[in-house]
């Protein structure tokens, strides 16, 4: 006897992104939510990094810098907005960036890609 998975929507997953992130949960929804072909492209390179990063384990290590290198007071996410295969939802984060104990108000717009029930795509634009 098999079982069938149940795919989830393109309006689906976006929610289940949305509110994993509204509750800080940054890591269960990239492990949870994102293909092991991730491609994730940043407005710009990260120190000592690369501006595009490809598969899961790359994008888990860029989030990993993130949380080691960033102090977040807050973060708040707006949306999401969907259409077929996409979405985009916006980030607002108070952070302290630790190696230079600077603090700053950060706003990026993330757009997203589906296929398979699954994030195969995500691209971060923001001011640097």
């Amino acid at each position: 006897m098999t079982t069938q998975t149940q795919v989830m929507t393109t309006q689906e997953l976006a929610d289940k992104l949305v509110s994993l992130c509204r509750e800080g949960k940054f890591e269960e929804a990239t492990a949870s939510l994102y293909s092991d072909d991730i491609v994730s492209m940043e407005a710009g390179a990260p120190p000592g990094g690369e501006r595009e990063s490809k598969g899961l384990a790359a994008v888990k290590a860029k989030g990993e810098w993130w949380a080691t290198n960033h102090e977040v007071h807050s973060c708040t996410v707006e949306g999401p907005l969907v259409a077929g295969s996409h979405f985009a939802c916006t980030f607002k984060l108070d952070v302290t960036f630790k190696p230079q104990s600077r603090r700053f108000v950060m706003e990026e717009v993330a757009v997203y890609k589906v296929a398979d029930g699954k994030v195969v795509y995500e691209e971060f634009f923001y001011n640097m």
